[in-house]
């Protein structure tokens, strides 16, 4: 069975995480999966996906982290072509990734205690943003 579902939402801009795995978890409920996987997949080039657990210490650190690797700067390509101000988000969106694979079992994601499942805005500015749920299974 595959079963696929989207949900929007509004973030504020660079760095803003959300937790997503309530969400995820009532399409997993409604797809009718019991074991199968989930796959997560975030529509547009500056923004990802991942897990974490989702604390404010680490809601700080990991896009702290990112902004250390991969910093705002005028000097990337993507900005000497566009000027937009986003060429870092772009790269940071790509190291972290688009998409994420969840193993399901007993009609839940298996996740660990302390882990959730999180949008990251990569994004210089506030955008709308489409989460697209697969949910694969039996």
């Amino acid at each position: 069975m595959v079963h696929q579902e989207q949900f929007a939402f509004e973030t504020t801009g660079h760095r803003h995480m959300a937790d997503v795995t309530d969400q995820i978890t009532a399409i997993i409920g409604r797809s009718g999966v019991k074991t199968g996987v989930v796959q997560v997949f975030c529509v547009g080039s500056t923004a990802a996906v991942g897990t974490i657990e989702f604390e404010p210490g680490l809601e700080r650190d990991l896009p702290e982290m990112l902004d250390r690797l991969i910093p705002p700067s005028r000097n990337y390509g993507h900005e000497l072509a566009w000027h937009d101000g986003n060429g870092h988000s772009h790269l940071q969106a790509t190291l972290m990734g688009p998409s994420l694979s969840v193993p399901v079992a007993d009609g839940k994601p298996v996740l660990g205690t302390w882990q959730q499942i999180i949008h990251l805005e990569c994004d210089v500015r506030p955008r709308q943003r489409t989460i697209v749920v697969t949910v694969f299974g039996e």
